[in-house]
């Protein structure tokens, strides 16, 4: 019995970090059904997730220390995007009066989705790590990382590069996390893949929903490379980089008060 209230415990950990997440696809697929008759679909989608976020800060179910790590996100993401835009690599093809370069503002969201719930459920599960190498190392690997994203249209593609350079400098790091009064682990890269995985799932449902167009799917839709996955695997290094690095900050500045 016990296995199975721990599962359920964790499906319900998990659930709840993925409110913000679940929020931007639910919005992405009501809106896709409606004839918005004094607003462009893609200016609904932005008012609609700049509530979802005031509505979670002021329940308390987002803290203002992850409504910042959010906003980064949004930044980082919404850069690569103008980038993606302008060489070619998708499009977004509706009106809106909040497109900066071709790229709707609530584009960033979808990157900020992947901050949010790894913030949540760093904070719901007791998450923290062991064998992390330090901000040297993991700063300079994810920066690389980013680099490449933009580079890789007129140099050579070095991401498997890349992706041995993650397995060498995270082959000791481990995920610890709690489910109730049990302590778990698992490797870290092992997380990087399950979570680029899923969301190269929720790649397809969004596509499937029109929020963004890859140039093979104007004509009819049709499901996202399996390559994409290598590149959402890297995107949340970056991001698991940034997060865990500024918890590893913070957790540092509490000690020192304490002491």
């Amino acid at each position: 019995m016990k296995p199975v209230m721990q599962l359920l415990h964790f499906g319900y950990q998990q659930a709840m970090s993925c409110i913000f997440p679940v929020a931007i696809f639910g919005t992405l697929f009501l809106s896709s059904q409606i004839d918005w008759p004094f607003i462009h679909r893609y200016d609904a989608i932005l008012l609609i997730l700049l509530g979802v976020q005031v509505l979670m800060y002021r329940s308390g179910l987002e803290t203002l220390d992850e409504i910042k790590v959010i906003c980064v996100f949004h930044v980082i993401g919404l850069l690569l995007e103008i980038y993606k835009v302008k060489m070619g690599s998708w499009s977004y093809p509706e009106p809106g009066y909040t497109k900066l370069l071709g790229v709707p503002l609530y584009s960033g969201f979808m990157y900020a989705s992947v901050a949010s719930f790894m913030c949540q459920a760093w904070r719901r599960l007791k998450m923290d790590m062991t064998g992390w190498p330090g901000l040297a190392a993991s700063g300079l690997l994810g920066g690389a990382i980013y680099l490449n994203f933009f580079t890789h249209h007129f140099i050579p593609d070095f991401r498997w590069w890349l992706t041995a350079l993650v397995l060498l400098v995270f082959w000791k790091t481990w995920i610890i996390y709690r489910v109730r009064d049990a302590t778990y682990r698992m490797p870290l890269t092992l997380a990087f893949l399950l979570v680029g995985f899923f969301i190269w799932l929720a790649e397809n449902i969004a596509t499937y929903f029109n929020a963004w167009k890859y140039p093979d799917q104007h004509e009819t839709w049709q499901i996202v490379g399996f390559s994409k996955i290598s590149s959402w695997f890297l995107l949340v290094i970056i991001s698991v980089i940034i997060v865990a690095q500024l918890k590893h900050v913070k957790a540092g500045r509490e000690q020192k008060k304490k002491d």
